[in-house]
Parts: structure tokens; C-alpha cells; sequence
């Protein structure tokens, strides 16, 4: 039975849409059988997978509306092993849409459930707020993943993050759990990223990712190609710390491998 991972954060720019495209990029590497979802209206997922997010006709807005099947919008990539379902602008509208919904938290969830058996591993990408598409993606995750980015800010927000997570945990998803917090953008000449690092640690009972995803020039560079970091340049320090944080995931609660 795969797993499915929400990457959450409800702070925009923290490398969400960065880490969703090159964890399930590296998984795929790994051999591991991926389906990325893209559940942002910016679409940032989406066209860093190469995707050309305009001409999609359907997407995750057409089956969170019932007007598409969910094998019309699973698309497979040319990346190993990472099928998508991409979003666009269109999806910021879904929330109005779905007032009234019957059972409108679970829509996601319910389409997922029949191919989940089918995956390793499914990632969504959350948008940058805590609203019903947020609400979808944690009704349908098993685990839910933060990004923090090294910066004074970066708890910020997060115990609102946590609140949600417990409302979920509480009314509509019991076996919702926290995957764990992985720092991105550390930049080790500052002080302040390491500060930021302890202070996380010692403010957070939460699993912390020993990987850092560190500030990348070629990291940065890769969306605007559309490709993952693997194959943009798989030599540099983004790619290699993509690949560590997916053996950590696929490796989480192994306890011989720590």
C-alpha cells in the first residue's frame, strides 16, 4: 500500500513546490512509483515537472469538480517513475465552487483511495493558505511533511500549521501523522540559519529531517527548464540533498538504517 505525503506549510516561499517536484523525482530515481499531485492554483508543481500548465484540460480543479475521471488527468512524465496530476489557475476558483458540497473535504480522498495501491509513494503539494484544498490534500495524506525555511520568521505560522493538522486529526483524518520538518534554504555562512535550526529543534517536538536542503543556484534555476534537479544538474548540492532526504523518507521509522 503506497504512502501519501501532504507537503504543507501555509507560508508562501518556503520550498513547498521545490520539494514536492524533487522528492518525487528522486523517488522515481530510486525506482520507487510516484504520482505527484498538485493541489496550488499557481501551478508551480506543474510546470516545474515540465508540464505546460495552460493547455491542460484537465486537471485536479476538473476532478475535485466531478468533470473528469481520475485516469484522464493522471498524466505520465518523462522523469522515472512520476506521474502527474497538474493544476492551474482555474483551481483558485474550486473552493466557491464547492460550498454546499456533500462531503466536500473528502473529494480528493475518495477519487485517490481506488489507485492508491498502485503507488509507492503520493505527493500533493499543498497551496500556500489553510483552506479546503489544504483540507483535501490532509483527508487523502497519511503523513504530512513541513518545509521551514531557514529565516527569523520560520516558526511563524507554524503553530497555526499544527492546529489545523489536530483539527484534522480530530474531525476528518485520525490517521493523519506528522511526516516531519525539512529545512530549506539554509545558507551556512549565516549564523541566523543555524540559529534558526536550533531554535526549531528545541521549540518543536516534531522528527526533524536530517537533511538540510541548502540555497542552490542550480536548484533555483531548475523550474524555469522544467525539469527536477536529478536531471537539471544531478551533480550538484540541491540534487544530492534531494537524494538524501528521499532515502530518509523512504527510510522513515527503519530503525537499523538511523
Amino acid at each position: 500500500m503506497g504512502r501519501t505525503i501532504a507537503i504543507a506549510n501555509q507560508k508562501g516561499g518556503v520550498g513547498k513546490s521545490t520539494t514536492a517536484i524533487n522528492l518525487s523525482s528522486c523517488l522515481g530515481e530510486m525506482g520507487q512509483k510516484v504520482l505527484t499531485i498538485d493541489m496550488d492554483p499557481q501551478g508551480n508543481t506543474t510546470s516545474g515537472l515540465g508540464v505546460e500548465k495552460e493547455e491542460q484540460e484537465n486537471t485536479v480543479y476538473e476532478l475535485l469538480l466531478g468533470q473528469c475521471q481520475l485516469e484522464e488527468c493522471i498524466q505520465t512524465l518523462e522523469f522515472q517513475g512520476v506521474s502527474l496530476i497538474p493544476s492551474n489557475v482555474n483551481l483558485a476558483g474550486a473552493e466557491i465552487e464547492l460550498i454546499g458540497v456533500e462531503g466536500k473535504e473528502y473529494i480528493l480522498k475518495n477519487s485517490i483511495d481506488s489507485v492508491k495501491n498502485q503507488y509507492d509513494y503520493i505527493i500533493i503539494d499543498c497551496p500556500p493558505s489553510l483552506n479546503m484544498l489544504t483540507i483535501n490534500a490532509m483527508t487523502t495524506a497519511d503523513t504530512v511533511l513541513v518545509p521551514i525555511q531557514c529565516e527569523y520568521y520560520a516558526l511563524e505560522g507554524l503553530s497555526q500549521l499544527m492546529h489545523t493538522i489536530e483539527l484534522v486529526q480530530e474531525r476528518l483524518n485520525p490517521d493523519l501523522e506528522m511526516e516531519g520538518v525539512v529545512f530549506t534554504m539554509y545558507d551556512a555562512r549565516t549564523n541566523l540559519s543555524l540559529q534558526v535550526v536550533e531554535n526549531v529543534k528545541s521549540n518543536l517536538n516534531q522528527t526533524i529531517y536530517k537533511t538540510i536542503i541548502p540555497r542552490n543556484v542550480r536548484l533555483a534555476e531548475a523550474p524555469s527548464h522544467g525539469l527536477p534537479i536529478n536531471y537539471y544538474d544531478g551533480k550538484s548540492t540541491g540534487a544530492e540533498s534531494y537524494r538524501l532526504l528521499a532515502e530518509e523518507v523512504m527510510h522513515r521509522g527503519d530503525e537499523e538504517w538511523q
